[in-house]
């Protein structure tokens, strides 16, 4: 029996039939619309998890053809609604159709009283188990603001940020292009006390060099030409919040030496000014250079590497996340299609395992832009292979050759896919799998794929 205040919205015209429903289900918070635009107007408010809707309206222009289309228009907006399509027998094809475009059941009038109940509680309960595993996707997929994440390796270097939000030490952030070391970044500053105070960013290869101090530490009205009144650095700006300095590998040397004093003293001195500023911030780099054989070859100061790396984070590519980019793909496409007004809900076959097999060099900023282009470009409801236009690669090298390790690894990396594949949904992943659902929460388990994560 559903709970009292559980709403339920039915769009019928027909006062009688509408009485009559709300007797049969008693157990609900029956609401009744007119027809689509008093029905839209409910779905904003309310958001009923299971909707009767009357495939005749509105009565007399267009009939079922134009029902079916408002029908339509409410699965694009609402998909997790689960709507029961209420239709005359001389409208069955329209209901059918209904079906096929994401509607869940149909019942033909004269309504059988009895199936209307059956067929409304089974969609209350797949509606009450979708929710569930969304509830458990988003605990186990969201381990940190802005990233989702289903692979072991990146599910490590979120424990660690959590870990690492609770102290003060500089953190540097080590990876290529595009893994999302602002994210993570900005994961460290919310986590952390400082979250209520400023989160300063400033990419060291975006500004000119000769720009660059000024941003940074700010300058005295008359420092230079120009100079018409005092501004503020990134630095003093951020006081009290956190600092990231990202691509901090270009920062020219003696800039280098000016931010070593400024870690060292915590204290700022802006161009042409004479007193000596305390800043109290912490510190976040990132770099996707390697530091050391710049060190080596004289263009970055060790010292200053020392300051910055007190806890050094390595992001690994996406290449190394198994599962990940499936699961990464299936959110911005829902992102995009929603953004763009796009009908796109979903991944052929074929354009998942493009996904899956494909390097991704750009990490996940390519990611984003070939499901971007793809979005636009998908003619049908489902992003196919060719949309992506993506070369799968994949040499195998550095898999291990002990046995144990081997097996575990495989077997890691195939339930990683799997929940990729399946955009999170441990049903769906048991069924590719082809385990039970208590299995797949066991491996998980096993390979610690949500621990920490909740």
């Amino acid at each position: 029996m559903a709970k009292s205040d559980e709403p339920l919205l039915v769009v019928e015209n027909d006062a009688d039939l509408c009485n009559q429903l709300r007797r049969c289900l008693r157990g609900y918070r029956v609401l009744s619309a007119n027809g689509p635009a008093e029905a839209t107007e409910t779905m904003r408010a309310v958001e009923p998890p299971v909707v009767l809707f009357d495939l005749g309206l509105p009565a007399g222009r267009g009939g079922a053809e134009q029902g079916g289309a408002a029908l339509g228009e409410m699965l694009r907006r609402w998909p997790r609604a689960k709507v029961v399509v209420i239709a005359a027998g001389d409208e069955r094809e329209y209901a059918l159709k209904a079906v096929d475009d994401g509607a869940y059941d149909f019942c033909e009038k004269p309504l059988e009283i009895d199936a209307v109940r059956q067929v409304v509680a089974r969609a209350r309960k797949l509606y009450q188990i979708e929710e569930e595993n969304r509830r458990l996707v988003r605990a186990s997929l969201t381990p940190l603001p802005g990233i989702i994440a289903t692979s072991p390796a990146m599910l490590e270097v979120c424990r660690l940020i959590e870990r690492l939000a609770r102290v003060s030490a500089t953190v540097l952030l080590l990876g290529e292009s595009g893994t999302g070391k602002e994210v993570l970044a900005r994961a460290l500053h919310a986590l952390g006390p400082r979250a209520d105070r400023r989160f300063v960013a400033i990419n060291c290869a975006s500004i000119p060099e000769s720009l660059l101090e000024s941003e940074l530490f700010g300058y005295e009205r008359g420092a230079f030409t120009g100079a018409i009144r005092r501004n503020t650095g990134r630095i003093e700006y951020a006081d009290g919040g956190t600092l990231f300095l990202d691509e901090v590998a270009d920062l020219p040397l003696p800039l280098q030496g000016k931010l070593l004093r400024f870690l060292q003293e915590r204290v700022v001195e802006r161009l042409g000014g004479r007193g000596e500023i305390p800043v109290d911030v912490r510190v976040v780099a990132a770099t996707h250079d390697d530091l050391e054989a710049m060190i080596a070859a004289g263009t970055f100061r060790e010292d200053l590497y020392y300051r910055l790396c007190e806890i050094s984070v390595r992001i690994p590519p996406l290449r190394e996340r198994s599962g990940d980019a499936a699961l990464l793909a299936h959110t911005l496409l829902r992102q995009y299609a929603r953004s763009d007004g796009r009908v796109v809900t979903g991944f052929t076959v074929d354009a998942l395992a493009a996904i899956d097999a494909y390097a991704w060099p750009g990490n996940v900023r390519e990611l984003e832009n070939v499901v971007r282009r793809a979005v636009i470009l998908a003619e049908d409801r489902e992003v196919s292979a060719s949309h992506l236009g993506l070369d799968a690669a994949d040499d195998g090298a550095g898999r291990p050759l002990r046995l144990r390790d081997a097996r575990n690894e495989a077997e890691r990396a195939t339930v990683a896919r799997a929940l990729g594949l399946a955009n999170g949904n441990i049903v769906r992943a048991a069924e590719l799998l082809g385990v039970s659902r208590p299995t797949v929460y066991a491996l998980l388990n096993k390979f610690g794929m949500r621990a920490g994560c909740e």
